[in-house]
């Protein structure tokens, strides 16, 4: 069963996106925030990381940086109520597979997994 984690620190948000999750076959860990997720043994081996662009402390984009820093990374998407063409260019730039405005589908969530090489 492939590991997907949720960055955001809406706690609703990590408990709807997990039982989503699970609904496809996927296992699923939350995080509160960037710094939590990288400081955890799951960070090296998610098989994608959904991770919203603002949360107190770390930013997202500076956690995708770090990730895509590292050797392997997981893939990343981006997730974000906020997400004005400005922004959603600076974290394609910066590497992130697909953004997600939010609210999303079930639909949308699938095809930005399957980006990510995850058959649902």
């Amino acid at each position: 069963m492939v590991l997907i984690c949720v960055v955001d620190d809406d706690v609703s948000m990590r408990s709807s996106l997990g039982n989503l999750l699970k609904s496809l076959g996927c296992r699923s860990i939350g995080f509160a925030s960037g710094e939590a997720f990288l400081a955890s043994s799951e960070a090296s081996q998610a098989a994608c990381v959904l991770l919203d662009l603002r949360m107190q402390g770390m930013q997202g984009l500076d956690v995708l940086r770090h990730l895509r820093a590292s050797d392997p990374h997981p893939p990343v998407v981006c997730m974000s109520a906020h997400g004005d063409q400005q922004t959603v260019s600076r974290v394609m730039v910066a590497g992130a597979l697909a953004f997600l405005a939010k609210p999303f589908c079930e639909e949308q969530l699938i095809n930005a997994l399957e980006l990510a090489g995850i058959v649902i």
